[in-house]
């Protein structure tokens, strides 16, 4: 993954607990304390498809593999356990399929490394696929393991077999992975695992589907294979963007008296970082982010126009009209975003860095709306900014990501809870500590939080449906462990609702974290959408909630969640109460323990963001 290592662990490959030769030795703690299995007997020197699986992947050094258990994969289930000892990789254990793949979308979002998923046949496969969407959506390299058969027809036992096996399972997803394959031999599967983990990794990344026969795995080999040198596999070098091309596009950002940065999909590592903000500053370029994607420039910047947002602000979009020229960082969906603002006909000249047309099909409009661009470099964003400040004489020094918190703190407001009320509490109660928010619900306000570093925001799902966030949650906890940082998701009741079985795996191994549900007991995304049509067409706006609401019984959050294993406090109905509440939790978590807090929050979004969502409408949220 070109340049995109967040590095939240200090080792990065090793900063989760695994080692080289894949031992985790007799301190281990946390996770790696877990599920530690029996020795096999010694002098077994029995082979099996399964097996040879099982090396590949320790040799391609994934830490974790998150899954939901199912007899299709039962070999390669016994390899990873009795031949790998349930170490590089470890398994951690979900309660679904959904789940398993958020929390590998998760962990890559926070520190950079990919992990697997394994789910089981056709059905578990099919409750993954919303997850799979959304790693997808979010460019996000997850390797899915899958099984299916046995594909001999004449080993299958009777009934659960045969529903349990498809003619082409890789159609359930091929439109939305960057590659699949179901191999027939050892061999194949083997380099079908290794052809893979490059693709995913391989810019843009994206997730990829491996299909395992279960009699393949089960079957008995005569030796084992080799390991494979992997560092004949990786992925290809970034590519250099064209100098022409890149002394075209450093003449037209120094003609422009106003230049709009739009920052989208970038590598987030500080070296990054620091090139875009040197650039700004020296173009004085007005810079624009996104709160779909992980904190990529300091939103507090005096360069920075408006907050960020899911859609882009009032402030934003009069920029874009004002522009002469746009320099697009690979964002999401540029044609829609110039469209909207009233900046594409006759708008602004645009310079785009981006690869992304290479995952563009016909089955999804993911890519969003065709963008004008006047120059155009197919290669990755970071490489076109390192070129440009190169092409401008822009020294290294300067821009680095600031971890340091706001010193001011808001004061205590009276009255019910809000989503801003949120996070002045969250600000209060983590003052001085470095913090990162994994998620936030769709009614924030990019306003209430500067992001001054790239661990500070890990953005969003990339698909835009629900149940998401605990996992994603859970999985950038693990990924953030040994940074130093306060893993902290603020999600909404009904994410919260239909992933929350996701925070047991947190719970079992160990994994700090602290989950705020902004409870408004409602699915209120879609009672703006239902007074939206209302107003429309004359109706009453009174009856928006029917249909929406989440209350009469209202969801126990903390006795839920207490049920998981998790610390559960709340409910909380005021700004008071939720500081007692946060001190407690984050004493707890930075201890060691899982927590989550239902904050029961007044019906309504913060103002900038109801505007916007007013202005643009949105799904379901």
């Amino acid at each position: 993954m070109p340049r995109d290592e967040v590095g939240a662990t200090g080792d990065g490959a090793t900063g989760d607990g695994a080692t080289g030769d894949g031992a985790t030795g007799d301190g281990a703690t946390g996770a790696e304390a877990m599920d530690r299995p029996v020795p096999s007997a010694p002098g077994d020197n029995r082979a099996w498809g399964s097996d040879a699986i099982a090396d590949v992947l320790r040799a391609m050094e994934i830490p974790f593999v998150a899954l939901n258990p199912g007899a299709s994969y039962r070999g390669l289930h016994d390899s990873l356990v009795n031949r790998l000892g349930n170490t590089a990789p470890q398994m951690l254990v979900c309660l679904h399929e959904e789940h398993a793949v958020a929390v590998a979308h998760g962990y890559w979002k926070a520190c950079g490394r990919p992990m697997a998923a394994a789910l089981h046949s056709n059905v578990g496969l099919m409750h993954g696929t919303m997850a799979i969407f959304n790693a997808w959506c979010d460019r996000a390299p997850v390797l899915v393991l899958g099984a299916t058969g046995p594909v001999d027809a004449a080993r299958r036992r009777p009934w659960i077999d045969w529903i349990h096996s498809v003619q082409d399972q890789g159609a359930l997803v091929r439109p939305y992975v960057k590659w699949d394959a179901q191999p027939a031999s050892v061999g194949a599967a083997r380099e079908g695992l290794l052809r893979a983990w490059q693709i995913a990794r391989s810019a843009p990344c994206g997730p990829v589907y491996v299909n395992l026969d279960a009699g393949l795995q089960e079957a008995p080999i005569p030796e084992m294979p080799a390991a494979p040198d992997m560092a004949r596999y990786a992925p290809p070098s970034a590519g250099v963007p064209d100098a022409a091309l890149v002394e075209r596009a450093a003449g037209m950002l120094r003609g422009a008296s106003r230049v709009v940065m739009l920052v989208g999909r970038v590598g987030r590592d500080g070296a990054s970082w620091a090139a875009r903000v040197r650039l700004a500053e020296a173009i004085g370029a007005r810079v624009g982010t996104d709160l779909k994607l992980p904190a990529c420039f300091p939103t507090d910047h005096a360069l920075h126009v408006g907050a960020p947002g899911t859609f882009a602000s009032a402030e934003l979009a009069a920029a874009l009209r004002e522009a002469e020229v746009v320099l697009a960082l690979d964002p999401v969906d540029l044609g829609g975003t110039l469209r909207a603002a009233g900046a594409e006909v006759g708008g602004p000249r645009v310079i785009l860095a981006s690869q992304d047309q290479r995952l563009h099909n016909g089955w999804s409009f993911d890519h969003g709306a065709l963008p004008p661009a006047d120059l155009s470099f197919d290669c990755g964003p970071d490489a076109v900014v390192d070129a440009l400040c190169a092409a401008m004489g822009l020294g290294g020094e300067g821009g680095a990501p600031a971890a340091a918190r706001d010193a001011a703190v808001p004061a205590v407001s009276d009255g019910l809870l809000t989503i801003t009320g949120i996070a002045a509490s969250l600000k209060r109660v983590t003052a001085g500590r470095d913090v990162t928010l994994i998620r936030v619900p769709l009614g924030w306000d990019g306003g209430l939080w500067a992001f001054r570093h790239p661990l500070d925001y890990l953005g969003q799902d990339g698909g835009g449906g629900i149940g998401s966030g605990p996992g994603m949650a859970v999985g950038a906890a693990l990924g953030l462990r040994g940074s130093g940082r306060l893993p902290v998701a603020v999600l909404g009741d009904g994410d919260t609702l239909m992933g929350l079985s996701a925070l047991w795996t947190a719970a079992h191994y160990r994994v700090p974290l602290l989950v705020i549900v902004s409870n408004n007991r409602s699915f209120f995304n879609d009672e703006v959408h239902q007074e939206r049509v209302a107003r429309e067409r004359g109706r009453p706006v009174e009856n928006k909630w029917v249909g929406q609401a989440i209350s009469d019984p209202d969801p126990d959050f903390a006795v839920l969640a207490r049920g998981l294993g998790v610390h559960g406090i709340g409910p909380v109905g005021d700004e008071a109460a939720l500081d007692a509440a946060l001190r407690d939790a984050v004493a707890r978590v930075e201890a060691g323990e899982t927590v989550l807090v239902d904050a029961r929050v007044a019906p309504g979004y913060a103002p900038a963001m109801a505007s916007a969502l007013t202005r643009e409408g949105h799904g379901k949220g």
